[in-house]
């Protein structure tokens, strides 16, 4: 006799009482994802469940419908971008080499840096060593008819200086990068803190079906490649379905999205629709949220088997397209591709893109460092801001341009130490004034000048939720039984004589 009771099939087993608390309890005490792989299906078969009875085709034909609505129906404020893209320089490229032009620490090169502007100050791998000026490593020039001033080693950008808005009087209050990287995504360095991008997603949704509302892409520069952890992208304490979704940016931009091979409608039809009614018993008995975002993920899974493929071939982009992005090699990984790839993301409806750039942590090399992180970053950033003004999504798509912090106008050996008082940024478009530049720091720009145009990054997330419609301080969720906001406890304003 056989010592083991038989294994029964989903089929067999929802076809009892016993059989489904059997198998119920199989799946409780079995992660989901195990379950599924062990099942040989490929995430196509995630979508199936809820679609039924419904023409394959037809619903690859019509993936692109009405999206989801997030819980402000209603906005606060007339709404100037409908979408954000974040170039994230992580590493925190200098702010003496980018936007922030300093003559008197050019002069003071090799000199003892003033003491009385550092005494008693936080400051990384420097703290308790002589400190020595250093100054800027590029000359500066003026762009555009409003005669923005950068550094020569962004000639693209300044193409585009009369529809940029250059920050220069950010400050932020974390000295080492994950955590500055942490408070500059989602207001906070604790653990389990939504993102900004979460944060959109929960208050307005997304206008498309067919592709995660949050798209995050990663690209490594030749030196300064600070890692990146993926809880900089993560939901946090809101529900799950407000995570970012990374996308690989080398070979298929989503793992598993094809199906295995000899796998067919039917038999992925069959199995998912089993493990739907499960997930509804499971949801029935359990009030769950994280179910209904498993259901709800598994039509997301399947049209993303037909949309994402579309969405990485760049064979339609006329080569005159690659050439004004910088792109060598479609899908190689690089920064060019990636930016390319985010005005596509943005011409099918996703809320909120991401990419980090992981070129800038300078500590030492910095001049031959940051020309190849410059030239790596430069002539896409331009070329993107220009293919959005051209097809008309400028005026509603907000580009932020910046790292978490800035860098000291000390000397360490041959690069700049991290440095939290002062750090530049631009804006562009969704409502944001073109041409101008705003905000002061010191001679020396070794601080902000706390003169009404300082700019600290819980201001920067009130302005750009305000661009979107929401009032900061009515955007909130319920958690440990506090009303917890992207922008913190302590006041924070919109910035806006930088509105247009």
């Amino acid at each position: 006799m056989n010592k083991h009771p038989r294994i029964m099939r989903p089929e067999e087993a929802l076809a009892s009482a016993e059989g489904r608390f059997r198998l119920a309890r199989t799946i409780e005490n079995t992660q989901r994802r195990t379950f599924l792989r062990g099942a040989g299906y490929g995430v196509g078969a995630l979508a199936l469940g809820s679609l039924a009875g419904r023409d394959t085709k037809s619903l690859a034909d019509t993936a692109a419908s009405t999206g989801w609505t997030g819980v402000i129906t209603k906005p606060h404020y007339p709404v100037k971008a409908k979408r954000i893209i974040h170039l994230c320089m992580a590493g925190g490229p200098s702010q003496f080499e980018t936007f922030d032009w300093k003559p008197l620490l050019r002069d003071l090169d090799g000199k003892q840096f003033p003491e009385s502007l550092t005494k008693g100050q936080q400051l990384a791998q420097l703290q308790g060593q002589v400190l020595t000026a250093f100054g800027p490593r590029f000359a500066f020039k003026r762009h555009g008819k409003s005669g923005q001033l950068m550094s020569d080693r962004f000639p693209h950008l300044g193409t585009i200086a009369d529809d940029m808005c250059i920050i220069r009087s950010m400050h932020t209050e974390q000295i080492n990068h994950d955590p500055a990287h942490a408070f500059m995504n989602a207001g906070s360095i604790l653990k389990g803190r939504p993102s900004m991008g979460s944060w959109m997603l929960y208050g307005l949704g997304s206008e498309t079906q067919d592709l995660p509302g949050f798209v995050v892409m990663v690209s490594i520069g030749r030196n300064g490649d600070q890692p990146i952890s993926s809880r900089q992208w993560s939901a946090g304490f809101l529900p799950s379905r407000f995570q970012g979704i990374q996308f690989q940016s080398r070979g298929d931009a989503v793992h598993f999205v094809r199906s295995p091979p000899g796998v067919d409608a039917d038999n992925q039809r069959r199995l998912v629709n089993e493990v739907r009614k499960l997930d509804g018993m499971a949801g029935t008995s359990l009030g769950d949220p994280e179910i209904d975002t498993r259901i709800s993920q598994y039509e997301m899974a399947f049209r993303m088997q037909a949309s994402v493929p579309e969405l990485t071939d760049f064979s339609n982009e006329p080569q005159s397209m690659l050439d004004a992005y910088g792109v060598q090699k479609p899908g190689d990984g690089s920064f060019a591709s990636n930016c390319l790839l985010a005005r596509r993301l943005a011409e099918k409806g996703v809320r909120f893109i991401q990419l980090y750039h992981r070129a800038w942590d300078h500590h030492g090399s910095l001049k031959k460092d940051f020309m190849k992180a410059s030239d790596q970053v430069d002539r896409a950033s331009a070329a993107l801001v220009k293919d959005l003004k051209q097809r008309g999504l400028l005026d509603d798509t907000l580009v932020l341009w910046g790292g978490e912090f800035g860098r000291t106008p000390m000397g360490q050996g041959s690069g700049r130490d991290h440095h939290i008082k002062a750090f530049s940024l631009w804006m562009a478009g969704g409502g944001i004034k073109g041409g101008m530049t705003f905000g002061n720091t010191d001679e020396l720009g070794y601080s902000y000048l706390a003169d009404g145009e300082e700019v600290s990054v819980h201001d920067l997330h009130a302005t750009m939720l305000h661009q979107c419609g929401i009032n900061h301080e009515r955007l909130s969720y319920k958690f440990q039984g506090l009303d917890v906001r992207l922008t913190g406890v302590e006041p924070a304003r919109v910035v806006k004589q930088i509105l247009a």
